[in-house]
């Protein structure tokens, strides 16, 4: 069976278990690998900022070290052993690098005591999802949070993985798992973290460019769909990064909510642009949100199996 067929057959497979068993619940191995970031960028790093050029080449070398050998190691394993066990081995690494049910379950813990008017749960509870200060968030600005946090997380958690799964199998979509969680790790532009993460940033930018606008264009054609489109095309270049504005505005406009306004990250009020049109998300959008990304997610399966099946 040749290797693209593989790959494919791969993501069907890959969303089931996600779907069944959701990401492990101990000894997950992110947990280790973020210690290992940490370590490796005690040792590294320079100073806060540093030397900018200096930080630079000592975060790509972290970044190096951290995401390319055992995405590496996995692929020369998979290539030597047969078929079935091959095809098991890029499930299970696929499998590894999902989160769909994670953001479900997530996302959902928000909309419970939200729907149930408990908002000091539901701030803790987006706490947990989202980098920006909640203590304060009312009903609406939870909803908006989530819903964007769910939209943009379809791209990182689920829709990333599968494109790389299906270019470059199981190991693809571990080297997206790794550089998406150094991103969150170390791609902020802070005094610590600016120089350092530089290669982070960049380098999660440029693995999700193309994931991040097929991402846009499923949520387009499961929504409102010339309003989906419209919105990516208008909304999504004023919004600062370049993969998130289009998932979000095409999100945002397929359902028909407003996303995007005031927040509060590090103590500082940053003023986003507006993505989608119609009113602000209620706790109920959150639900539509995700059924998004399911459905999204189905259909991403369903064709890799069909592609899949016809090339074997």
């Amino acid at each position: 069976m040749a290797s693209p067929s593989l790959f494919l057959l791969a993501l069907p497979l890959g969303l089931l278990l996600d779907r069944l068993l959701g990401e492990p619940r101990r000894w997950h191995p992110l947990v280790g690998f973020g210690r290992a970031a940490e370590a490796l960028e005690r040792t590294l790093r320079k100073g806060a900022p540093g030397d900018a050029i200096g930080n630079r080449l000592r975060g790509t070398l972290a970044w190096a070290l951290l995401v390319l050998p055992l995405p590496l190691a996995f692929t020369a394993l998979l290539a030597a052993l047969p078929w079935p066990a091959a095809l098991a081995g890029h499930v299970l690494l696929l499998w590894f690098a999902l989160g769909g049910r994670s953001l479900a379950e997530h996302a959902q813990a928000v909309a419970t005591p939200l729907e149930a008017s408990d908002l000091a749960e539901a701030r803790r509870r987006i706490g947990w999802m989202v980098s920006r200060d909640t203590s304060a968030l009312d009903a609406d600005s939870i909803a908006r949070a989530t819903v964007e946090t769910a939209l943009e997380n379809g791209n990182d958690a689920v829709f990333g993985a599968l494109f790389w799964a299906a270019l470059l199998g199981g190991p693809g979509a571990l080297t997206f798992r790794f550089a998406n969680t150094l991103d969150a790790m170390w791609g902020y532009k802070d005094a610590r973290r600016i120089y350092f993460g530089w290669c982070a940033a960049r380098a999660d930018d440029a693995l999700g460019l193309i994931p991040a606008r097929l991402t846009a264009l499923t949520y387009a054609l499961l929504g409102h769909g010339a309003q989906g489109l419209r919105c990516w095309r208008m909304q999504a270049p004023a919004w600062s990064s370049p993969n998130a504005g289009p998932v979000m505005a095409a999100g945002a406009g397929a359902l028909g909510v407003s996303l995007g306004g005031s927040a509060i990250y590090h103590g500082a009020v940053e003023e986003r642009p507006v993505l989608g049109c119609g009113p602000a998300p209620a706790a109920a959008d959150i639900g539509r949100a995700l059924a998004l990304v399911r459905r999204g997610s189905l259909l991403w399966g369903a064709l890799a199996l069909i592609l899949g099946v016809m090339n074997a």
